[in-house]
């Protein structure tokens, strides 16, 4: 039997104790004594978050089909258990065998967000581990990670031995066998380093150097070693049916933030817009097979006891076979009580047949991501959805009984002017009023129309990271402009109005777009107890900038700046397939105004038919 790591009079202080004893349903239990290989994945935040992502749940599955590998998990201690292992000096622990990570061959740490990079810190410190890549040794495990956040890793590379750029089912086993064959010939750490440097997506970060010029901008980047790549490559799983996928996803003993089984039904996007890192970086779009997910989901409806089940992608109406998928599902698990979700879903005839089969329509709530609220703006960024869809989607809506309109938009995208602004209160009024031309007594109550603002944070990889982004004077200003908009409007009190916060925005632009001279900083501001940034009642701006002007670095040079064309960027050592040319026309385009077709409209040319396949290839 296992002996926790945490006694009985600690896990009954604590908040929510199950977040560290594992053992949940389809936990994974090997005897560590027998494999070759300890690998332990991290989520850098709370665990109920973590236990969410679908990535981990395919990496460790995938990792533990390897009878010579043992894959484990851990998360972010919250702050009350953080505290009480800082005092006790208790050793960071892995969910399944409660052994320190210190004892790992690997840590492998998914990078979701960039407020989570205070908490890698927290993960390296409480396990014991060097928090600089340069002073760990060979009783210390590889620190690896991968992620959207991977594809600039500059700003915390100091602090891992590799970066792994793309899926993850493509090259870990290559990189699993050559450690144990590192291993066994008594190599060192460096050797091992070196020749992972020489697997296709993998990045060493300190085999390499970075120059800068007087104005702060990037001279070179340069590899110090003769093992390490000039570009890396980033990986793709082009096979999307014979490949790995969780049949028995773990299943925690408390509420997590996703509490159901998420069904992805493909990777990649066709739509282009010009805002979403997302939709460049897993380029090309790659379908699964349909009877791949029927099977798929049977089988994990089965393992798991959940009665929901999410059809995951970026644009779930661009699946070919969404009708034939989503009707199978109903009728298989209609008597089941298996409620059906589905995100990234435009608003159509389709869409709203199948919500009304799936939502209590009178409690649920439709979505609309119109992004921008004048069809300039939205050329601009590229979304694809004229004002005229918007509203007669929001009527088939209100006419098939929804009363109830989640709106989200974005404020300070490139070129945006008061005008557009303001934009976004009409358009939320007219929808409201679109509601009210319905008679009296047809009508389901009062409507509701609940219009959110994120900021824009100009991502690297996308059309738009030349732009400059928004101070966070600027986002505050157009944040209360536009509150006073909404107090105008006709319909007020049916519009709800929501806003995130500029500062928490204007660090995440800073570390989208850093480069290495920022790890100082992530380490000062940790060191000054910051953890779980990405937390409200957490987050300390103050500590932050407190930290910038400690090591004469000013965050605006990272954010409020318009590029040159030819800068060097620090993530230009990436390769993702889509080319920086092709980025740039689109920026060129985007100021023009000019909208670039879908992908199987017409192919644009980005570059990632290198991978061989998707919509390039569809003749």
């Amino acid at each position: 039997m296992r002996k926790l790591a945490l006694s009985d009079e600690i896990l009954l202080t604590i908040e929510k104790p199950a977040r560290y004893i594992g053992n949940e349903v389809n936990m994974v239990v090997k005897n560590p004594q027998e494999v070759e290989v300890r690998f332990c994945m991290c989520f850098p935040d709370v665990y109920e978050i973590g236990m969410s992502h679908l990535g981990i749940q395919i990496i460790y599955d995938m990792l533990n089909q390897r009878e010579d590998t043992y894959c484990e998990r851990v998360y972010s201690p919250w702050p009350d258990l953080d505290k009480v292992m800082r005092e006790q000096k208790i050793p960071l622990f892995a969910l399944e065998s409660q052994e320190p990570i210190k004892n790992f061959d690997f840590l492998g740490i998914t990078l979701q967000y960039e407020m989570c990079y205070t908490n890698i810190l927290q993960i390296l410190d409480l396990s014991g581990i060097p928090f600089y890549a340069i002073d760990r040794t060979v009783d210390d495990p590889i620190v690896i990670g991968g992620g959207p956040c991977a594809y600039n890793p500059e700003p915390i590379a100091d602090f891992f031995d590799i970066f792994y750029i793309g899926e993850g089912e493509t090259s870990y086993f290559e990189l699993l066998d050559l450690y144990k064959e590192v291993k066994k010939q008594g190599g060192s750490r460096k050797e091992f380093l070196e020749k992972a440097a020489q697997i296709e997506g993998m990045y060493v970060p300190q085999f390499y150097d970075v120059e800068y010029k007087e104005d702060g901008t990037l001279q070179s980047f340069h590899k110090n070693n003769p093992y390490a790549k000039d570009k890396i490559l980033k990986q793709v799983q082009m096979d999307m049916a014979d490949t790995f996928y969780p049949e028995k996803p773990l299943v925690p003993y408390i509420k997590a933030t996703q509490d159901r089984v998420v069904l992805e039904i493909q990777r990649g996007c066709i739509r282009g817009c010009r805002f979403c890192q997302a939709g460049m970086l897993y380029r090309p779009i790659r379908p699964r097979d349909i009877n791949f997910l029927k099977e798929t989901a049977r089988k994990m409806l089965k393992n798991t006891g959940h009665e929901e089940i999410s059809l995951s992608s970026l644009s779930s109406s661009d699946y070919k076979d969404l009708q034939e998928l989503v009707y199978f599902l109903i009728d298989e698990f209609r008597e089941n009580g298996v409620n059906i979700s589905l995100p990234s879903l435009r608003i159509d005839a389709f869409a709203l047949d199948v919500m009304s089969k799936v939502q209590d329509v009178r409690k649920s709530s439709l979505t609309f991501a119109p992004e921008a609220s004048s069809q300039r703006l939205r050329d601009v960024i590229n979304k694809g959805l004229t004002e005229e869809v918007i509203l007669k989607g929001a009527m088939d809506a209100f006419q098939s009984g929804w009363n109830r309109v989640k709106l989200y938009f974005m404020l300070g995208l490139p070129t945006e002017t008061w005008e557009d602004i303001e934009g976004i209160a009409i358009l939320s009024d007219k929808i409201a009023r679109e509601y009210y031309t319905i008679p009296k007594d047809q009508r389901n109550g009062k409507v509701s129309i609940v219009s959110s603002t994120s900021f824009f944070v100009p991502k690297p990889f996308t059309p738009f990271q030349w732009t400059r982004m928004s101070t966070s004077e600027e986002f505050l200003e157009k944040q209360r402009f536009l509150n006073g908009k909404m107090k105008e409007q006709l319909n007020q009190k049916s519009i709800k109005y929501n806003w995130h916060e500029a500062e928490l925005t204007m660090l995440e632009g800073v570390l989208a777009r850093g480069d290495r001279k920022l790890s100082k900083v992530i380490l000062e501001v940790y060191q000054q107890g910051c953890m779980f940034d990405s937390w409200s009642e957490f987050f300390r701006y103050d500590v932050w900038m407190d930290a910038f002007s400690k090591y004469n670095i000013d965050p605006l040079f990272y954010t409020a700046r318009e590029r040159e064309e030819d800068e060097i960027f620090p993530w230009d050592f990436i390769d993702i397939g889509v080319s920086k040319k092709f980025l740039w026309l689109e920026y060129q385009k985007a100021k023009e105004e000019k909208v670039t077709p879908n992908c199987r409209q017409k192919c644009a040319g980005c570059g990632a038919k290198v991978f061989g396949g998707g919509v390039c290839f569809e003749g």
